[in-house]
């Protein structure tokens, strides 16, 4: 089945997992930024702590509170990976680059036109180039919003969700995004979440950022101990050729 004739496909359907509400996206601009600082030894999903991390999220902070005052920038927020999968498997299609970021940043502007000020700034510059000498492995995603169920609280402590995804046919995916993301707020208690789609080239379809007010081993229970994980959340992501990886953030 080519992309042009794909169809989304949803395995053991329920009425549980359905009728997502959908919020109007914001005009709000996106940038993302995401790195490896310390890489995860093996299998392992928690991430490495280090003088030096901690050094450059200290200083990425600091750049960020000046990068907050630029007229077109709404809100900087700098996190620090709690849990990296292993790279997800299952998407078809051109090989796409594993997300194992320890260390991410979302800018936000007040619109899609202020994007290519904000790069074009001394702050924006002096943050990426901050990333840029202690990582080769740098994700940069200039992004909009395309759904929205609630705009992700930032200014408290929580557990922070970027999920990378791959898929065959990027169509396809959003439409099974919106299923997973009802069983996320039916199993989970999920009631926030902004989908960023890229806005050039990128290794991944869209990201998906959420948070929750609860700590990571209750978020775990309710994810792993629900049936429904495997049956419904794994097999349509495996049935519509589509992947994912899910990190886990604090706010640094």
């Amino acid at each position: 089945m080519t992309p042009a004739t794909a169809r989304l496909t949803i395995v053991n359907p329920s009425q549980r997992y359905s009728g997502l509400a959908l919020g109007e996206p914001p005009p709000t601009g996106y940038l993302h930024l995401a790195a490896v600082i310390e890489p995860t030894i093996g299998p392992t999903p928690l991430p490495r702590p280090s003088l030096r991390k901690r050094r450059l999220l200290s200083q990425l902070k600091d750049i960020a509170g000046s990068l907050a005052d630029h007229d077109a920038v709404s809100r900087v927020t700098v996190y620090r990976a709690a849990l990296i999968p292993p790279p997800a498997r299952g998407a078809s299609g051109p090989a796409a680059h594993a997300a194992r970021y320890d260390v991410a940043v979302l800018i936000e502007t007040v619109n899609l036109q202020a994007l290519a000020e904000v790069q074009d700034s001394h702050n924006y510059l002096q943050l990426h180039d901050a990333l840029s000498q202690e990582s080769p492995d740098v994700l940069t995603m200039p992004a909009r919003c395309t759904r929205l169920i609630a705009d992700v609280e930032k200014t408290r402590q929580g557990l922070y969700l970027f999920n990378y995804f791959t898929a065959a046919d990027p169509d396809v995916a959003l439409g099974l995004w919106e299923h997973l993301a009802a069983w996320y707020e039916a199993e989970t208690g999920m009631d926030n979440s902004t989908l960023l789609a890229p806005l050039a080239d990128s290794d991944y379809v869209f990201v998906n950022h959420a948070r929750w007010q609860r700590n990571l081993a209750s978020f775990m229970m309710a994810q792993f101990n629900t049936p429904t994980f495997r049956s419904y959340v794994l097999a349509n992501l495996r049935a519509n050729h589509t992947a994912s990886t899910p990190i886990l953030f604090h706010l640094a």
